[in-house]
């Protein structure tokens, strides 16, 4: 153990009922520097990160190899020691904030039980802390979110509450697990900056696990690249992004979708939406008129043009959604909105019903929008079957047909929702929109929740499927590089209002408004 290096890993192997995790996992943290573990879902980044602490589920897991800090060995170290150590000398930042909080507990809760357990602190003198940590992480007016729970805040004040969690006892390792994933990317790039400067002030060493190579940049002295199980690559920051060696590193920073969509050739209008309004009422009753309302969306009109996609930007609470599902007619609204040449805003869902084969929806969550008692083939005949009473042969000739052309297996069509990975689910949720060969389809955030190599991926598919079918997208997404790949023209939304609107590459190359230079510069595109 060297006097630099807070802990040192070697040999680490880590397997589930005999599959290999983690093989042959080496490196170190030194004493105050950044380490990022980066790698795709799956590459064993959060299975060595939780070695670390031995957080691994005890039945059906074997481990062997040496992690130690500061000389002292953890791998199968007992209760007692871990406890100790535990969120006082190591600390961790879970992935997804709302199901790490307790939704049943305050913010003041929470915080002080770490205190409790690690430094017998409570009272006013553990208040005292937790709102100096509170306002160390950048919430606004901590005293007023002590009293509150997890669901009264937005994903970034969760997400700084768990930073003040972890920091509560003054670790000298953090270890942070995709802890900017679920956000918007102004948010990212605020938590990032959070933790650069917490690590600096502190001198604490960092782990940050990651998929996404370009957003360690800024933060990690030294890098490890993750696939299979196993560290293809280490080296520091600067040296792995200016000459990577290992393929599969040179893959992950290529990555990112590149290059801008570009369409001169003008064509008819194929939606025009005009003064669109979603308001919902905060107060009233039963025979009282609201005075109040949430403006969600408040007085938008665009128009997208035949073959063309439409980028809708901004951060979550923004109202993109919103606006899509108010095009789709799936929420009530007020306003002009014009398909085909035909004034759909005065129709009841009946009279919807016929349009609906033309207007298509791909989701977010594949996994949450495929049913997973229907198999592959069931999803995506069901369409078939409702809008043109296609037969079982002709909706299973049809099936193999989409699949093939959304670059999956016909054969696989048996099988269910949870034997794909999320790329591969993905391309059944646009195989399920596509066979009905709509004229628009509704694209809400379709690759934020995959890798970046697997989103370049789903970006070229739609390329080409738009390409070959004159497919109209609208497509929804606070991921400004992925916009810039696929849209032609992009509206910028905040508080349910358009800010600005152009050409992608005018708006991209010179933004007017100060919000949309925000979201740039925090995109770093």
């Amino acid at each position: 153990m060297t006097a630099e290096n807070l802990i040192e890993i070697r040999h680490l192997n880590v397997a589930f009922n005999g599959q290999a995790a983690a093989k042959d996992v080496g490196f170190d943290i030194p004493v105050g520097q950044c380490v990022a573990l980066v790698g795709e879902s799956g590459s064993g980044k959060s299975v060595t990160a939780h070695s670390i602490l031995q957080l691994l589920p005890a039945s059906g897991c074997q481990s062997s190899g040496s992690v130690r800090y500061q000389g002292q060995e953890l791998l199968g170290a007992d209760a007692a020691t871990l406890r100790r150590m535990r969120g006082d000398r190591i600390a961790m930042i879970f992935q997804e904030p709302m199901t790490s909080l307790n939704p049943l507990h305050t913010v003041q809760k929470q915080i002080g039980e770490t205190l409790l357990v690690h430094k017998g602190m409570g009272g006013k003198q553990a208040e005292a802390r937790i709102l100096e940590l509170l306002e160390m992480v950048g919430i606004r007016e901590p005293h007023k979110r002590l009293k509150a729970y997890p669901h009264q805040l937005s994903g970034g004040q969760r997400q700084r509450v768990m930073i003040a969690m972890a920091l509560a006892c003054e670790p000298q390792l953090l270890i942070a697990d995709e802890p900017t994933t679920a956000l918007d990317v102004t948010v990212q790039r605020r938590i990032l900056l959070l933790l650069k400067s917490l690590q600096e002030r502190l001198g604490m060493s960092l782990l940050l696990i990651s998929h996404d190579l370009n957003l360690v940049r800024s933060i990690a002295q030294h890098v490890c690249v993750m696939r299979a199980g196993e560290i293809v690559e280490q080296a520091p920051c600067e040296q792995l992004f200016s000459a990577p060696q290992h393929p599969y590193s040179q893959l992950l920073l290529d990555a990112e979708p590149a290059g801008v969509a570009l369409f001169h050739e003008t064509r008819p209008e194929l939606l025009q939406v005009e003064q669109l309004k979603v308001w919902y009422p905060l107060d009233g009753g039963l025979f009282r008129k609201p005075r109040e309302f949430v403006k969600a969306v408040d007085g938008i009109s665009l128009s997208v043009q035949q073959g063309k996609t439409l980028g809708i930007v901004g951060e979550s609470g923004s109202g993109k959604s919103t606006l899509g599902q108010a095009i789709l007619r799936l929420l009530d609204s007020q306003g002009g909105i014009r398909f085909q040449g035909q004034a759909l805003d005065g129709l009841d869902q009946k009279q919807m019903r016929p349009w609906r084969k033309q207007m298509q929806v791909v989701f977010q969550d594949p996994f949450g929008s495929l049913s997973p008692r229907m198999s592959v083939a069931q999803i995506i005949s069901e369409g078939l079957e409702v809008h043109s009473g296609a037969h079982a042969r002709a909706c299973d000739e049809q099936v193999i047909q989409v699949l093939r052309e959304v670059g999956l297996d016909p054969a696989a069509r048996h099988r269910y929702p949870h034997e794909f990975s999320g790329g591969q689910r993905q391309r059944i949720a646009i195989a399920r929109a596509l066979v009905l060969r709509p004229a628009l389809m509704l694209l809400d955030e379709p690759t934020s929740a995959l890798d970046r190599t697997v989103q370049k991926q789903v970006v070229q598919l739609l390329q080409q499927l738009q390409e070959r079918h004159g497919l109209t997208y609208l497509f929804i997404s606070h991921d400004l590089a992925v916009v810039r790949a696929l849209a032609h023209d992009v509206i910028v939304v905040k508080d349910g209002q358009v800010v600005e609107h152009g050409p992608t590459d005018r708006l991209f190359s010179a933004p007017r408004h100060p919000y949309t230079q925000e979201l740039l510069q925090a995109a770093l595109v």
